[in-house]
């Protein structure tokens, strides 16, 4: 047998994608202590805590409105099942904690659903799951938005398509300002 058939199966970690946005970024940097580069791999057991307190929290956000812990995350394996899933935990006596539709309080948790929008305060991240095999640990990969999340997947289109599948002439070709009328006119 040659190394490469005795290597062990290589198995792959489920992976948290988070893509974090705030609209004063540019000018605080509270990402500043994120790792954006890279994935990052996290033991199962752990709890993957966000947060302003960097003795706590593996996941460090800059700034002083946010709580010493934000929000705890824990991977699990749901009963006589073999997925994998998030439970997300609000840690803020101060702030609630918005996951898509639904509102955490103080120490309230939920599962997190594969892909979702968590909100607080003016903090926006869009959570993506990848599925993964690995029971030992799961990765997470950080990345920076550069426009308001809830603004990019909530804006409507732009032009209107007609009931009839064809463009009207009643709306303007992109790039011209519409012409106000008056209702009276003919």
């Amino acid at each position: 047998m040659t190394s490469f058939e005795e290597a062990e199966t290589e198995e792959t970690a489920t992976c948290l994608h988070m893509t974090f946005y705030h609209p004063c970024q540019e000018d605080k940097m509270m990402f500043r202590c994120l790792n954006f580069c890279n994935r990052e791999q996290v033991r199962a057991d752990e709890m993957a805590k966000f947060g302003r307190d960097s003795n706590v929290c593996r996941y460090n956000l800059v700034d002083t409105r946010v709580s010493r812990i934000q929000f705890s995350l824990q991977f699990y394996r749901k009963l006589n099942s073999s997925e994998f899933c998030f439970e997300i935990k609000n840690m803020s006596k101060r702030t609630k904690l918005t996951v898509d539709q639904t509102e955490l309080g103080y120490l309230n948790k939920t599962d997190l659903p594969w892909k979702c929008i968590i909100c607080f305060g003016d903090y926006q991240i869009l959570a993506e799951v990848q599925e993964g095999e690995s029971v030992d640990y799961f990765e997470t990969h950080l990345h920076l938005a550069k426009v308001p999340i809830l603004q990019e997947r909530c804006l409507p289109s732009l032009q209107p398509t007609p009931e009839n599948g064809t463009t009207s002439s009643w709306f303007p070709a992109q790039g011209k300002s519409p012409i106000e009328t008056d209702e009276n006119e003919s």
